[in-house]
């Protein structure tokens, strides 16, 4: 049964292309782990500055172990540009 971990990110005023960098980074290794199903990174149209993060996982055991063995500074660039802490949660497919 395939979940999304769906993070809202926040840039920093003045870090948006930083983030977008940031994110993109995250994207393609994330997008290599087992259990990934796929990753997009979206921008909001109405605020620059917010971003969601959407990873489809095979289960929630594959996300957990896949976020625990990221390289060391994998998220530094997120974590840098970022104007807050993210909002992340796992959402259930309903339709396809």
């Amino acid at each position: 049964m395939t979940v999304a971990r769906i993070y809202i990110i926040p840039a920093a005023e003045g870090k948006s292309a930083e983030m977008e960098a940031a994110l993109a980074g995250v994207a393609k290794l994330v997008a290599t782990r087992e259990g990934c199903e796929g990753v997009e990174v979206l921008r909001d149209l109405g605020n620059e500055h917010r971003f969601i993060l959407i990873e489809k996982w095979a289960s929630e055991e594959h996300h957990t172990n896949s976020f625990a063995t990221m390289p060391e500074g994998a998220l530094d660039g997120v974590k840098d540009a970022a104007g807050g802490p993210p909002d992340g949660a796992y959402y259930d497919y309903i339709v396809r």
